[in-house]
């Protein structure tokens, strides 16, 4: 059974760093591209950044490059993204996605097959 677990959500302040855990069961984690994508209050569901299945490539959305930064521990099963310099428009629901059984990076919110539960950021 596939399950996406993510923790880490948290009320920071203003330029403050965050960091989000998404673990990961189900599924062969280390050839499978993961994401993180997110829901501000009202708005629609966007993608924020993903890795790809090697590991070797991250691509981020253009309001949080250089600020964000995802990763992954293959051993734990785990992709991270570090949250830096925290602006009020990174408030919102952040949701781990995989796409297991391809390849490539930067996947939109509808073409991702599995998702976690969400956890939420909120910045003031």
């Amino acid at each position: 059974q596939v399950q996406l677990v993510e923790s880490g959500g948290d009320l920071a302040q203003l330029g403050r760093s965050v960091t989000l855990s998404c673990t990961a069961q189900g599924f062969t984690f280390r050839n499978t591209p993961m994401g993180w994508l997110r829901q501000p209050p009202g708005k629609a569901m966007e993608w924020v950044a993903d890795i790809s299945a090697s590991g070797a490539t991250a691509v981020y959305a253009d309001d949080v490059k250089g600020r964000f930064t995802i990763s992954q521990d293959n051993a734990k099963n785990t992709v991270y993204l570090q949250m830096n310099s925290l602006a009020p428009e990174d408030t919102g629901m952040y949701y781990c996605a995989a796409r297991p059984g391809t390849v490539g990076c930067s996947f939109p919110p509808d073409r991702w097959t599995y998702w976690g539960q969400g956890t939420q950021v909120a910045v003031s």
